[in-house]
């Protein structure tokens, strides 16, 4: 029998050992539902003379991954397992050490800071705000056992995204990472309680029961990182405003944050420049602009930018934004990167709905003729402003009047073609926006989740001073910024859990923002004013399934109560940040500062709520201390903190309970983390009727004061029809819903694949 060697990484060789390999095998199983001799009989077949080591760890976590099933789901947590003690390997080789690098205690963890600072991958704000002793400490708190809590997924996720690389190579651990962005998250802690705070921070974010968005785990421990995920700004109809904005996306794109850009103060196209009629392009031409600065400024390498850009669906140029990402018609008038939404009032649904005539307008024309900014309005004065207009049309030169209905029906075939545009129900957000007196909501973010008061910058003066050229902005406006981070409940297992979860959460984001560094001054403006912070949730189908509760309409009560628990001990403990630190600069006037929490005020949390008397004491503490954050509660997609986490993204069921990631070297099982014990109570969404999961959102939506990512999805096998996905629409605006995100669709006789869909990969969850 030939005898086969091995290359070991140094380039020695060996006879091939399998109980060496069976010991590392066993050891990553152990704990876990899986029989080994099933791997081993299955690996022989891989070997062959002369293979390397790194091709017998890649051949025992290959066979680990086709092992896995939906009977047998633990195959992919060995296989995380592997990845990890690989990567160990890798940054001992890094480091230069023979020693294998783990966690080596609090002197060794003092040494990788000292290290990483010096290599300019930490900041140095770690040795100046703490220290050598307080590092050690934190060092030795370190659990080496949350490393093999991820499965394959999220594993790999973690090590090509989230981790420092030096040269191309990983240079940190996983626990590394989590002490480090803790150690951050608490610097201005009061210092008496300063360690035991970074302790707790570090067992929920590491321990998996607090999900970061991707700014704060990849830029909190280095210098000068941005830490905000969504950002908001408009476009002013003059060139200044429009090449400034456009300076905005790429400063915010470049420092890993999504960015939404409202269009709805640019004229028409054919609309009058300097008194010249038909001289303007309309919005098409500023969008391919914007598109470009998102491919071209990419977020810090690690991704694409990505931009949402949002017309109302009043403005004349309504079909060609509809028209940007489709296949046919002009090439030159497409944005093929960019993702529109449509700005929908209560008027338009109302008329959708009686099927009822819509007046399309210039704005230009609209302020110049009848002094309307009609972007600014919402409700009763959107729809005085809107019927004055149409009453008086004669005196417009540009207008097209349209059936309500068939423009709808436009938008709806174009989210069946491609997926886009997104809905933003503009009414509904503004009358539950708590901070309506200062100002109101034109559109959602990139997500679709995270949305308050924003405004352009206006006043623009270049002159020249010193040789040098000045550019001065004598109003700053305000762009929409939102740090964002998810309570992962599938990993919550009672009430004082998510209390601290969600308590700790607050405390986490109100930090964030005075340890950010803002890309744009009008972000540093909106967080200074409001202090917004976007507390979500991923695993809610986990969280049902291990309850054996199947998601969907018979869950709503429990969601109701969950959802209401969530908000009361956020805003609680937001309250209780206004006392320790002073309430936010806006406060006044807010609908907070009147007894008003997310649309409710004393008398109807008295009677329509669980926690009545919890509430009644809230409202005292609030109108003594008032409230430290303007919103608090978004809830985003989460499809990359998902695979990270090892739960279902955000608040929706699962596409599929069990399904392949191909990519071009391996095939990835992905899978719920309860999927064994409770395969019958995760219900998928290709096979639900899409009004139960707008049911479930418009319970969340009660007790969420910003937005929620809801993608709708359509299989065309079940007799779906285009009056079906109009009557979802419609419904979900009834129901109260705030925002449409994607709109997917399983085409007929595709034996269940999903139709191609852009993850939201920049609001970084």
């Amino acid at each position: 029998m030939t005898t086969i060697t091995v290359v070991k990484r140094n380039g020695e060789r060996e006879p091939l050992n399998i109980e060496k390999i069976r010991k590392v095998i066993n050891w990553a199983a152990e704990g876990l539902d899986v029989n080994t001799l099933k791997l081993e009989a299955k690996l022989k077949l891989h070997f062959f003379d002369g293979i390397t080591t790194r091709q017998i760890h890649e051949a025992v976590v290959n066979t680990a991954l086709q092992l896995t099933t939906p009977e047998e789901p633990d195959w992919r947590i060995l296989a995380g397992r592997l990845f990890i003690f690989n990567l160990y390997k890798e940054v001992s080789i890094r480091r230069g050490t023979s020693k294998l690098a783990y966690v080596g205690g609090g002197r060794e963890y003092l040494k990788v800071v000292k290290e990483l600072i010096e290599k300019g991958l930490y900041t140095e704000e770690l040795l100046k705000n703490y220290t050598e002793d307080e590092i050690e400490e934190v060092g030795n708190y370190l659990k080496l056992e949350y490393d093999f809590l991820y499965d394959y997924a999220g594993a790999n996720l973690l090590a090509k995204r989230y981790l420092c690389v030096y040269e191309d190579y990983p240079i940190e651990l996983p626990q590394e990472m989590y002490m480090t962005i803790s150690l951050m998250l608490a610097v201005n802690e009061p210092k008496e309680r300063r360690i035991e705070t970074v302790k707790r921070f570090y067992d929920l974010i590491a321990g998996k029961k607090l999900s970061l968005a991707t700014p704060i785990l990849i830029n909190l421990r280095r210098p000068n990182g941005n830490l905000s995920s969504c950002f908001i700004t408009a476009m002013d109809d003059n060139l200044d405003s429009i090449m400034y904005t456009a300076n905005q996306v790429a400063q915010i794109s470049k420092r890993a944050g999504g960015v939404g850009v409202n269009l709805s103060r640019i004229r028409a196209q054919g609309s009058w420049i300097k008194r010249v009629f038909g001289a303007s392009g309309g919005i098409v031409p500023w969008t391919k602009i914007l598109n470009d600065v998102a491919v071209a400024v990419n977020q810090e390498g690690k991704r694409a930018g990505a931009v949402t850009v949002a017309l109302d669906v009043w403005h004349l140029d309504i079909y060609d934004f509809l028209e940007l990402k489709t296949e046919n018609g002009d090439l030159r008038r497409k944005a093929f990167d960019i993702f529109p939404q449509v700005v929908i009032p209560d008027l338009f649904m109302e008329r959708v709905k009686y099927n009822g005539d819509w007046l399309l307008v210039d704005p230009y024309e609209v302020e110049k003729k009848f002094g309307y900014k009609l972007y600014e309005l919402w409700g009763d004065d959107f729809e005085r402003a809107y019927m004055h207009v149409e009453n008086e049309s004669e005196k417009l030169k540009l207008k097209k009047r349209v059936k309500a209905k068939e423009l709808l029906k436009e938008i709806l075939k174009t989210q069946v073609a491609t997926g886009l545009p997104y809905i933003f129900f503009k009414d509904t957000a503004n009358r539950l926006n708590p901070l309506k007196h200062d100002g109101y909501i034109g559109n959602g973010n990139l997500c679709m989740e995270s949305f308050s008061n924003f405004r352009p910058s206006e006043g623009f003066k270049t002159y020249m001073k010193d040789g040098k050229i000045v550019r001065e902005i004598e109003n700053p406006g305000l762009v929409h910024t939102c740090n964002l981070l998810s309570i992962n409940l599938a990993n919550v297992s009672n009430d004082e859990e998510l209390e601290e979860a969600v308590r700790t959460a607050v405390r986490i984001l109100d930090n964030t923002i005075e340890l950010t560094t803002p890309p744009i001054p009008e972000s540093k403006l909106h967080n200074d004013r409001y202090r917004t912070i976007g507390i979500g949730t991923l695993g809610l189908a986990d969280y049902l399934a291990k309850r054996e509760i199947p998601y969907g309409r018979n869950s709503l009560d429990v969601i109701d109560e969950l959802y209401e628990k969530i908000a009361y001990y956020g805003i609680d403990e937001s309250v209780n940040l206004a006392k320790e630190r002073g309430k936010f600069p806006a406060y006044d006037g807010s609908d907070w500062s009147r007894g008003v929490i997310i649309g409710k005020d004393a008398k109807f949390l008295e009677k329509n709520t669980k926690l009545k008397e919890k509430w009644l004491e809230l409202l005292s503490k609030l109108k003594k201390y008032g409230i430290r954050n303007g919103q608090l509660f978004a809830i985003a997609p989460n499809t990359s903190s998902g695979l990270l986490q090892g739960a279902t993204p955000g608040v929706l069921p699962p596409f599929s309970r069990f399904y392949i990631d191909k990519n071009q070297k391996q095939a990835v099982p992905i899978c719920p983390p309860y999927i064994k014990e409770r395969f019958w109570f995760y219900r998928e969404s290709k096979y639900m009727d899409q009004k139960e999961v707008i049911d479930v959102i418009s319970t969340i939506q009660k007790w969420v004061d910003s937005g929620i990512s809801m993608e709708l999805l359509f299989n065309l096998n079940l007799g779906i029809r285009a009056k079906d996905i109009y009557e979802t629409v419609m419904y979900a605006w009834k129901k109260g819903v705030k925002t449409i995100y994607y709109v997917r669709t399983i085409q007929k006789d595709s034996q269940g694949e999903l139709s191609k869909k852009e993850e939201c990969i920049a609001c970084a969850n």
